[in-house]
């Protein structure tokens, strides 16, 4: 896969934007005359293209060539800076613009200036410069971008006849090798070895049936085919039966690894010692006045915070070599373990089982893409590294070894990590303050990940002495307005602490005197419509002050008791009857119902019962029987002559043999 494109060093695209309109001469207003602030969008973006255009051409009349990018920063810089005397609010007369042009174009033509290379470094590292997560979602995108087409071709294709399913078989292969990389794709012999292997899991019988898919399976397909195809090759070249081709990247990348971290860690040590010089340096010229006298002219305060704006970035790429680092050895682990599973598993074995070798071939090809993405990572950052030191040359330009030591000769050079064991076991007293709050170790968690402001450097030294000076956080974090500070001595953080909004103004006012330091202290916040290089868009469009917009939301809770939601409650009426049947299981129950004498007035009460079946059975032989009637007279009731009734009883009833 092929590096995302640098953005060149000399088109710088971007700058800090924000700064307040400026109110122009009528040559620069609109024909009603009125101020910059006031005019509408499109006629402020002309006015301004105006005066960056006029920049740009004075610095070709005198043979610079500058970016629209770097000419419109120049002008909120020079805008900025107090020293220049601009008042934002009042209309500019044309000599105000003149003016205005003359000094960007002055400061625009002083190549040996560090503050210029410091601001050039700030720019390429912020259109360059992506964090791990962002770099390898764009490689993937990029790459995906390029294989687009190959599989749009495959799975919008529907071949009709034997030559065109052997076109869309041979696209396949060519789909599966550009996304496994391994390999360039017109060497014959990585050619058939793809084309071989996937035969081996999609031969070209399957093609009607892989035709038939839907465009969405049809890509699963591809993907999935094109990790087998990769964890085949990669098994293959690990028995020595092909991928020649195939670079060795673990070895690679242990190679590369060290040499990165210790060509940044050389780095670092050169800017750091630099610092150190232009720091103590600095510090005498305070103590001393002829010697203040002797080194005005230099710019030690340019160059030490361009060696430490080179420094801050040095740490950004030696921590990203580093986390490399780390995931390059978990996934060696990680890829020897598969290979020996995959090994043992297959061994001799003419066939096997699918479910068990596909998962492990698509194992290795995740691991690979891994190593893939690691291998880009390091020649990104190595390439960052590489672009970022000729930004920091001026300044070892204007100060060279020799010229250093001579000036440096009887004085003690002190680094950052001595100014910090000089303090080791001092701390403020709490009981001092009344109204501050002071942190320390034992009394937050999480100490040393607090947001510490101006890069963790003092907050008295800035703005008062123009020193980048490292803080110890063991002196005790004043917290602000929210706000965390450090300092380099306990003298420093009371005078700091006895006012600190004084103290931050100085900052301020000091950051506009060198417009590099916006970015070095992480001080956006301070300047609001300050964005970043890589936020802006139109170079032109950074002069124009922003709408200030807040989004803002509330919301309160649905339920301020804890949810009670009853998992069994069912609305069906036919469910719950269903429900109500399976549990009294009336099949096999008998219902018994009972009304007494104080309850029948109450309710109504009611059962239901299965009706009994009828049951009918039948036998091979129909028998019956049947007995005579009896037939009984009586003769004699009604009476007769004589006084005394004489009844006569005849039974004429059949015998029962007879029936």
């Amino acid at each position: 896969m092929k590096l995302l494109q640098e953005f060149p060093v000399e088109a710088l695209d971007d700058g800090m934007s924000g700064i307040p309109p400026l109110p122009l001469p009528s040559e620069y207003q609109s024909s009603q005359g009125v101020c910059l602030s006031s005019m509408a969008c499109n006629q402020t973006e002309n006015v301004i293209k105006k005066i960056v255009r006029e920049i740009g051409q004075e610095c070709a009349a005198r043979g610079q060539s500058v970016s629209e990018t770097l000419v419109a920063f120049m002008v909120k810089a020079v805008v900025l800076d107090p020293r220049n005397d601009f008042n934002v609010d009042q209309i500019l007369m044309e000599k105000d613009v003149q003016n205005l042009i003359q000094l960007c174009v002055t400061r625009l033509l002083d190549t040996t200036n560090p503050s210029l290379s410091t601001i050039k470094m700030q720019v390429y590292f912020d259109m360059n410069y992506a964090n791990r997560a962002e770099f390898l979602r764009e490689q993937h995108h990029v790459l995906e971008g390029r294989l687009a087409r190959v599989l749009r071709e495959i799975t919008d294709s529907h071949p009709r006849v034997q030559e065109e399913t052997e076109n869309v078989y041979r696209k396949t292969v060519s789909y599966v090798l550009l996304s496994s990389g391994l390999g360039p794709p017109t060497d014959i012999q990585v050619v058939r070895e793809v084309t071989a292997a996937l035969q081996s899991v999609f031969p070209q019988t399957e093609m009607n049936t892989f035709i038939s898919l839907s465009k969405k399976n049809k890509e699963q397909q591809l993907k999935n085919l094109a990790m087998l195809v990769t964890g085949i090759r990669l098994y293959n070249k690990e028995c020595g039966k092909g991928g020649s081709s195939i670079d060795d990247l673990p070895a690679v990348l242990n190679e590369a690894i060290p040499s990165a971290t210790q060509t940044l860690d050389e780095g670092l040590n050169t800017c750091q010692a630099r610092a150190h010089q232009y720091t103590a340096l600095l510090e005498s010229m305070q103590e001393d006045q002829d010697r203040c006298t002797q080194l005005s002219s230099f710019k030690l305060k340019e160059a030490l915070f361009n060696v430490r704006q080179y420094e801050a970035f040095l740490c950004i790429l030696l921590s990203d070599v580093i986390t490399s680092a780390q995931e390059v050895e978990k996934m060696n682990v990680q890829f020897t373990a598969t290979m020996e599973q995959l090994k043992n598993t297959v061994q001799n074995k003419v066939s096997v089982n699918t479910d068990e070798v596909f998962p492990l071939f698509i194992a290795l090809s995740n691991l690979w893409t891994g190593f893939q993405d690691e291998m880009l990572l390091l020649h990104f950052l190595t390439n960052m590294m590489n672009n970022l030191q000729q930004f920091s040359e001026i300044q070892s330009q204007l100060f060279p070894e020799d010229m250093l030591s001579s000036l440096l000769e009887g004085m003690t050079v002190k680094s950052d990590e001595e100014r910090i064991r000089e303090t080791k076991g001092i701390r403020v007293n709490v009981l001092d303050f009344k109204n501050q709050e002071w942190l320390f170790p034992e009394t937050i968690d999480n100490f040393d990940q607090l947001p510490i402001q101006y890069h963790s450097f003092c907050a008295h030294a800035i703005g008062v002495k123009g020193l980048t000076l490292p803080g110890n956080p063991a002196i005790g974090i004043l917290k602000h307005r929210e706000r965390c500070y450090v300092f380099s001595s306990k003298e420093a953080a009371y005078l700091f602490a006895q006012d600190p909004d004084k103290f931050i103004q100085l900052n301020v006012e000091k950051v506009k005197e060198y417009a590099e330091l916006i970015q070095l202290l992480e001080l956006r916040h301070q300047f609001e419509d300050l964005v970043s290089y890589a936020q802006a868009g139109n170079a032109v469009r950074f002069l124009i002050k922003t709408t200030i917009k807040c989004d803002s939301s509330t919301q309160t809770d649905t339920h301020i008791l804890p949810p009670t939601i009853v998992t069994s409650y069912e609305w069906n009426e036919w469910e719950l009857r269903r429900k109500a049947i399976k549990l009294a299981n009336l099949r096999r129950k008998l219902t018994h119902a009972m009304q007494t004498e104080l309850s029948h007035m109450r309710r109504e009460n009611s059962t239901q019962v299965y009706l009994p079946k009828d049951v009918g059975t039948q036998t091979k032989r129909d028998s019956s029987s049947n007995v005579p009637r009896p037939q009984i007279f009586l003769e004699g009731l009604r009476g007769g002559s004589s006084p005394t009734t004489h009844m006569v009883k005849v039974d004429l009833t059949r015998a029962a043999d007879e029936t």
